[in-house]
């Protein structure tokens, strides 16, 4: 945060899914941590980067920070099964949403 900067309300008490995700493969490693506050989010982040080792990093996985609704502190792994659940459910209604440029076909 620059000098100056202040986070809003909503940034200092939104939870944030810190996401592993390989950026040669497009492959997600899933939810690495939840955290309250983009502050303690973005610190986080930086402490996961920094303690990653060269080689995990040269074959390309990095971490990216996704406001969620997810809480603070669960289990990396059911923090990720729940992430998926709701990005099927996002993805199935948008794919099942009436689109007025292409009408369905009786």
């Amino acid at each position: 945060m620059q000098h100056g900067e202040y986070l809003t309300r909503h940034e200092s008490k939104a939870c944030y899914a810190i996401i592993r995700h390989n950026v040669r493969t497009y492959i997600s490693g899933g939810v690495v941590e939840v955290v309250r506050g983009q502050d303690s989010a973005a610190i986080a982040m930086r402490r996961l980067e920094e303690q990653q080792a060269s080689d995990d990093r040269h074959e390309g996985w990095r971490y990216f920070l996704e406001e969620t609704e997810l809480k603070p502190g669960m289990d990396p792994a059911q923090a990720t099964r729940q992430r998926w659940t709701e990005f099927e459910a996002r993805e199935s209604k948008a794919m099942n949403a009436p689109n007025p440029e292409f009408p369905r076909r009786p």
